[in-house]
């Protein structure tokens, strides 16, 4: 009569807080907090946003506040923060609508693999970076 012997199974704990710096998150897991992170950063910049929305199209005036807020800046904040502050949510908005097509597409086709997951995370983290880039070098006057 043959023993076999068996390979111990794994076990996972969860990590502490000194092992964050060394822990290796997979793609789909850095999406996942992207993703949460862009939505609550859209939420908390989100009287910003009804403000130049509002200076941009109540009158002509306005306008000129509000385009004037990228060459001077708003108050005690300089042009080139309001362009970052700008261009963090530009990135927050493009991750997030992406992360959540992403998201919509697993949930429709219910066929989720692991490296399906891996590769779209990948595809995410690419486009929505790709983009800011773009949408940031026509912010900053690039081109």
């Amino acid at each position: 009569m043959s023993t076999t012997t068996r390979r111990p199974r794994p076990v996972h704990r969860n990590i502490h807080v000194s092992q964050i710096i060394s822990y290796r998150l997979p793609p789909a897991g850095i999406v996942s907090i992207l993703h949460r992170v862009s939505g609550a950063m859209m939420f908390l910049l989100l009287p910003f946003v009804i403000w130049l929305f509002d200076a941009s199209v109540t009158s002509e005036i306005s306008y000129e506040r509000f385009t004037s807020a990228f060459i001077a800046g708003i108050g005690f904040a300089p042009a080139w923060f309001v362009k970052l502050v700008v261009l963090a949510l530009i990135w927050g908005y493009l991750h997030h609508f992406i992360a959540g097509v992403r998201h919509l597409w697993m949930d429709a086709t219910h066929s989720v693999t692991r490296e399906q997951g891996h590769n779209s995370a990948i595809v995410t983290l690419t486009l929505s970076v790709l983009l800011t880039l773009a949408l940031g070098a026509k912010l900053f006057g690039l081109y």
